[in-house]
């Protein structure tokens, strides 16, 4: 793999017209903190089901029995307007780079229907063979389904 990009060097990653999949996320009453606000760690809680419902719903990712499997190598965020409980939100998601066996994902939290994030970031995995957890390229159905959300400079 190339070197990574950042998520402040990728191409705006706050605006939602550079994200190209888009899933609806509920908030929990247990994600607000004493503050009154969705605590930090739940949005690496979002970036995961976001990036993971994407490969398992279209790209052939079996978590239970698959013989590949992604590990998490690299994960940033940056927070930039406070989400609360109850209110409804939107993960987005877009490939910027797929190496031979990692793939670095633009991830971003939108407020249901906000052209601006209210935090993004990136994550970064890398897909190993379940049994000897050594890399493994790329390919097939997991590769289509990944190129399908390269993000177009």
């Amino acid at each position: 793999m190339t070197k990574p990009i950042a998520a402040s060097e990728s191409p705006d990653p706050m605006h939602r017209q550079h994200y190209r999949w888009f899933l609806p996320i509920s908030t929990r009453w247990m994600d607000n903190d004493v503050y009154g606000h969705v605590n930090n760690v739940n949005y690496y809680s979002y970036f995961d089901t976001v990036a993971n419902t994407y490969l398992i719903d279209h790209c052939g990712l079996n978590i239970k029995r698959g013989s590949v499997i992604g590990y998490i190598v690299h994960s940033e965020c940056f927070y930039k307007h406070a989400l609360a409980f109850p209110q409804q939100l939107e993960g987005a998601l877009r490939v910027n780079r797929i190496g031979s066996s990692s793939v670095q994902y633009g991830i971003a939290i939108f407020s249901a229907g906000a052209q601006q994030a209210s935090a993004y970031g990136t994550f970064t995995h890398v897909f190993v063979d379940r049994q000897t957890e050594r890399p493994v390229e790329i390919q097939g159905e997991l590769r289509a389904g990944l190129d399908h959300l390269l993000h177009a400079k």
